[in-house]
């Protein structure tokens, strides 16, 4: 069923198994389609709620936007093509460079994705847990951190291209990633590297971050408790829980992805069938629908701007919560 343009790239593993059932394409193109809609809708709100209010382009608040923008590329660069091929056969119908592009972008609008939650666990980490010790988030600060994500992302996704690792198709071949099958050094090497570098040690960062964020935030929710009263760190406790959601959720997203490369890499690769292999990699890429939608949500700016612009959503916030924790990261010096 593969186009003969294509089989080059599909790996033996793959061909152990028979075709999936035609229904497996239908429902998963639907899907993406469903997914697909909500994460352009969301991310497109935020964005466009970020440019049309002053008050929300805070230094904190450009990695929110760092977040959305990836998200946004990630889903656009993915699901037209991967719907298309679900449509259309069940198979990559487009040529062996396109898969290794579509592959390549996937990979740096998700780790891009990645830091630009790292870098907004550390934002609250700093204002929350640190306070007045720590350095305020300044508007150079943001852009070195959004400028890192960038790089890192870009450094991380074209070795392929240069002979260090390869990008094929994945699965029910719908789709195209990394090689995490062949266990030669090279590509054994690189798949390695990914798993440690991009998923283990920013979750280490979230991790350590957020385990001093939960400890303050259960101080001060316990001292409010004692005023009978919320002081103005209220509005910090609250974006911070709005970020601990996104981490565990992204979490939740791309450890089962996380688990098949793994697998993959050093143990029985014969439970890996395509519909084990497609799922996960779905679930990774569905997380570009969940951020924009808990900030447009709970974000106590984000939900003010949302409330005068688009009274449609029936959303209620208060002007004085919405001078919450992305204003004290360049008030911190001044308090």
């Amino acid at each position: 069923m593969v186009p003969d343009h294509i089989k080059h790239m599909v790996h033996p593993h793959w061909n152990k198994f028979p075709p999936v059932n035609p229904m497996w394409h239908y429902l998963l193109g639907v899907v993406y389609l469903f997914l697909g809609a909500i994460s352009l809708f969301g991310n497109g709100m935020v964005l466009l709620l970020f440019l049309k209010n002053k008050n929300l382009r805070s230094p904190a608040n450009y990695l929110v936007a760092n977040l959305a923008f990836s998200d946004m590329c990630m889903m656009i660069s993915q699901f037209p093509f991967f719907a298309y091929n679900c449509f259309n056969g069940g198979v990559w119908m487009f040529s062996p460079f396109f898969c290794e592009l579509y592959a390549c972008l996937g990979s740096i609008f998700g780790l891009c994705s990645i830091w630009s939650l790292v870098f907004v666990s550390y934002d609250r980490y700093n204002v929350i847990v640190n306070g007045v010790g720590g350095s305020p988030m300044t508007s150079g600060k943001a852009l070195l951190f959004m400028l890192f994500s960038w790089i890192y992302a870009v450094g991380w996704s074209i070795p392929p291209f240069f002979g260090w690792g390869k990008y094929i198709p994945e699965g029910i071949l719908d789709s195209c990633s990394f090689d995490y099958l062949t266990r030669d050094w090279n590509l054994r090497s690189f798949g390695i590297c990914i798993f440690v570098f991009d998923y283990c040690v920013p979750l280490a960062v979230i991790v350590f971050a957020y385990m001093f964020i939960v400890k303050a935030i259960v101080a001060h929710e316990k001292a409010m408790r004692e005023q009978a009263k919320e002081d103005e760190r209220s509005a910090e406790v609250r974006i911070a829980k709005v970020a601990m959601t996104n981490v565990a959720l992204w979490l939740i997203c791309w450890t089962p992805y996380a688990s098949v490369v793994v697998q993959g890499l050093f143990f029985n690769q014969e439970d890996i069938t395509p519909i084990v292999s497609m799922l996960p990699a779905l679930l990774a890429k569905s997380a570009s629908v969940y951020n924009p939608i808990i900030y447009a949500i709970n974000h106590p700016k984000f939900r003010l701007a949302l409330m005068k612009q688009m009274p449609g959503f029936c959303i209620h916030e208060e002007d004085d919560k919405a001078s919450g924790a992305d204003t004290k990261s360049t008030e911190t010096a001044k308090a």
